[in-house]
């Protein structure tokens, strides 16, 4: 059972359905899951310990940060709970694969998904795009992904660089108009969802200068491959170079 988005796309990753006594709800959002089509042939809960205490599973996933009283409950009455961390880079989620893998009895499963991940990596890494290509994640407004973050991870595996982390430790900052023309990235990067439609729009990013500007460079990114770091998230590095490179050529000259 997981009380966890994240740890529900971990456990979908390791194990078949039949194995599972519930995901969390989030897990059938095509907007916030990855493996949402698979989650619907599994029950749900809302993350509850009267869920948990009826369905009685032999092991319980959860995060470090939510379900708090959950949590707490399950530890009293001594259901067996592995708490998994967030992972927003690709060694840690090395480390929360194989973390849930040995819970779940599922080593093998878990060390060949980190294999597929490297490889992955490696070859993006034999395959560098010739130049720098500085991407900034904007969606008008708000903050922005910076250093430390998952998507940071992603869009260096992709071979870009991040132009909201300017330092380390830094895992967001905002930007307005101004500052992220003052920035000059190449590329703008948009969340997107499941189907590729831009999430979280504000009229910042239909301004007249924007859209002059980065006419041809803008991209999005589903951002359920980037809420929760899993091996797929290698996955994610590859189709975010495909479209930076592609808005490069595209926007020659702009």
């Amino acid at each position: 059972m997981s009380l966890n988005l994240c740890s529900d796309e971990l456990l979908l990753d390791l194990v078949p359905s039949s194995r599972i006594a519930s995901v969390t709800y989030y897990a059938r959002s095509r907007s916030n899951a990855y493996r949402w089509s698979q989650a619907a042939a599994v029950p749900i809960n809302y993350g509850l310990a009267e869920e948990v205490l009826a369905q009685q599973p032999d092991l319980v996933l959860a995060g470090t940060y939510t379900t708090p009283a959950t949590r707490a409950l399950l530890r009293r009455v001594g259901i067996p709970l592995i708490e998994v961390p967030p992972a927003n880079n690709f060694a840690e989620i090395r480390a929360v694969t194989r973390l849930a893998a040995r819970a779940l009895g599922e080593q093998a499963r878990g060390e060949m998904l980190i294999a597929e991940m490297d490889a992955t990596l490696k070859s993006l890494a034999r395959s560098k795009p010739p130049q720098v290509i500085r991407v900034a994640s904007w969606n008008g407004a708000g903050t922005v992904p910076g250093k430390g973050s998952l998507f940071d991870a992603i869009l260096s595996a992709a071979g870009g660089l991040n132009v909201a982390a300017p330092s380390p430790g830094m895992r967001g900052g905002s930007f307005d108009i101004e500052e992220l023309l003052f920035a000059r990235p190449d590329v703008l990067a948009y969340g997107a969802d499941s189907d590729g439609v831009p999430v979280l729009r504000t009229d910042g990013d239909e301004h007249p200068l924007i859209l002059k500007v980065y006419a041809r460079r803008r991209v999005s990114y589903p951002e359920v491959l980037y809420s929760c770091g899993v091996p797929e998230s290698a996955d994610a590095a590859v189709a975010l170079r495909a479209k930076l490179i592609a808005a490069m050529q595209t926007g020659i000259g702009q």
